[in-house]
């Protein structure tokens, strides 16, 4: 029979250390799994109030056509028959010819509603988010055309190369259960895409 080996004081106190240390790990490690498995999903978002419509939306995102689409708040909407979203500032008439646009898609839809007023819907199949009609609408109207991404089309990047490049930092994570952040308070979510679950 082997003698025991007796151990000394200071190799108690370092098997003791290591194994509070691991009991400590593994708490840390089951705290931060069980707050990863509750936390809500996060997608990234433009916000109106800060976004400057530099145009960069329209040509930074990762998608051959960018997710970022302008959407318009008919609510606060002036409905006006010379809209400066739509309509080019020097424009010789107010008409839905091509020249007089200003949006370099025809991405939107001009329909009369009755003297003197028309509505204005955006075709987001055509929208690129290159940000003019927002611009235009913020600088002589009331804001009701601004930017946000649209989740049916948006791969949620773990870094949204449009964020990398925003020069007023307008993009942020927000909770997927509400992706859209919407001007003063009106806003209509886009349909889902075909055949995508509401």
């Amino acid at each position: 029979m082997k003698p025991e080996k007796k151990l000394t004081r200071r190799q108690m106190l370092r098997s003791a250390a290591q194994a509070a240390g691991a009991i400590g790990a593994a708490a840390v490690i089951g705290k931060l799994t069980a707050l990863h498995a509750t936390a809500e999903p996060r997608v990234w978002q433009l916000d109106p109030e800060k976004c400057v419509a530099c145009g960069l939306c329209a040509t930074e995102c990762v998608l051959p056509t960018s997710a970022v689409k302008c959407v318009h708040a008919f609510d606060i909407c002036g409905y006006c028959d010379y809209c400066t979203g739509f309509l080019e500032v020097y424009a010789q008439e107010c008409n839905q010819a091509a020249e007089n646009q200003l949006c370099p898609t025809n991405a939107i839809i001009r329909r009369f509603v009755h003297e003197p007023y028309f509505e204005y819907e955006i075709d987001v199949e055509r929208c690129v988010g290159c940000g003019k009609c927002v611009e235009g609408c913020r600088a002589f109207g009331n804001a009701s055309l601004y930017l946000q991404v649209f989740h049916d089309r948006c791969v949620n990047c773990n870094q949204c190369r449009i964020a990398t490049v925003c020069p007023a930092m307008a993009f942020e994570r927000v909770p997927a259960s509400q992706p859209y952040k919407a001007r003063k308070q009106y806003f209509t979510p886009p349909k889902p895409a075909d055949g995508e679950a509401t």
